[in-house]
């Protein structure tokens, strides 16, 4: 029987939701996390590793040369160093397109708490601060109709496809920026542009690109300054995406409204980030990939790829040679 490890199962499956990998690696040594120095020392000689976030680096294949398969439980695979995988013929699997629906629903959650300011005023009348008509504490935060306001998303994949149908639902016109357009997505209330375009038309922009050299640092202050006056940013994609100096910068100074992040560049975030504290900028724990039904279709999906592999046909592979 091969051996089996998850190195950080915690997020994943902490409330213990039937997986099948279990069912065919009874034996499997789960932890619910691990530090980088610990990593090498509990794959050991295992053949089969699972990881969340855990790094496993080139070193990490040097000390343990018995890996095989590595199945990433997420999308995001920058934890991994895929070259050294590759130079150490591991096969390396990602979970794709699970949390298309969750990822969209804390856009919009992030989004229509930046323009209604719920929470805050939901704690206003639980504290008894709502006590006559005439009440300045009740109109106290703006609140804005997203109707008929432009969002501009970056990067077109299945999530920000499903977020351009929700906006679109919402009233929303939307302007959208893909390296490859895909024109038959085009409507009356749909249209894609230039990046260039999409900074100056924007009210709301929603970034859903993947993290490449590309996309590291895009939202920057030079590209902030391109954007209207007031504009709101939100990010549920990769945190780097977004120099966060730079956003807490136009924060300050009013360019941009607030910024609703799901993501960090350090998560959780290091004492020096610049947004955790911020009065402007809603920042939620990295949470789009966590209802149950979202992580009980990652845990399918996981299983799937590791099958897949054992029976010669890996699926997911994110390291083809």
């Amino acid at each position: 029987m091969m051996k089996a490890v998850v190195l950080d199962g915690y997020l994943v499956n902490h409330d213990n939701m039937h997986w099948a990998v279990r069912d065919r690696f009874p034996d499997l040594v789960w932890y619910d996390e691990s530090t980088p120095d610990q990593i090498a020392q509990r794959i050991g000689d295992a053949e089969i590793v699972f990881a969340c976030r855990a790094p496993i680096t080139a070193e990490t294949f040097e000390k343990c040369p018995n890996i095989k398969y590595i199945g990433v439980l997420g999308t995001g695979f920058n934890a991994i160093d895929v070259a050294a995988a590759s130079a150490h013929d591991v096969v390396v699997s990602n979970v794709s397109g699970y949390s298309t629906d969750a990822v969209t629903q804390v856009t919009f959650s992030l989004l229509l708490e930046i323009m209604g300011s719920i929470s805050a005023r939901t704690d206003y009348v639980k504290q008894w601060g709502w006590t006559k008509f005439k009440d300045p504490g009740v109109s106290a935060a703006p609140m804005f109709e997203i109707a008929g306001k432009t969002m501009g998303i970056i990067g077109m994949g299945s999530i920000g496809t499903a977020v351009a149908r929700v906006a679109n639902a919402f009233g929303m016109n939307v302007v959208a920026y893909r390296r490859h357009p895909d024109k038959s997505l085009e409507n009356d209330r749909l249209k894609f542009v230039d990046l260039e375009t999409l900074y100056a038309v924007s009210d709301v922009i929603s970034i859903h690109c993947p993290l490449t050299p590309e996309t590291q640092g895009m939202i920057n202050a030079g590209s902030i300054a391109k954007m209207k006056d007031g504009v709101v940013i939100l990010n549920t994609s990769r945190g780097p995406v977004i120099n966060e100096q730079d956003l807490a910068d136009a924060l300050d100074s009013g360019k941009v409204y607030m910024a609703g992040l799901d993501v960090l560049t350090s998560e959780p975030p290091k004492p020096d980030c610049p947004l955790v504290g911020h009065p402007r900028c809603l920042i939620s724990p990295h949470i789009g990939w966590t209802p149950k039904e979202t992580r009980a279709r990652l845990l399918d999906i996981s299983a799937q790829c590791l099958f897949g592999f054992l029976e010669g046909k890996p699926m997911n592979v994110v390291n083809k040679k």
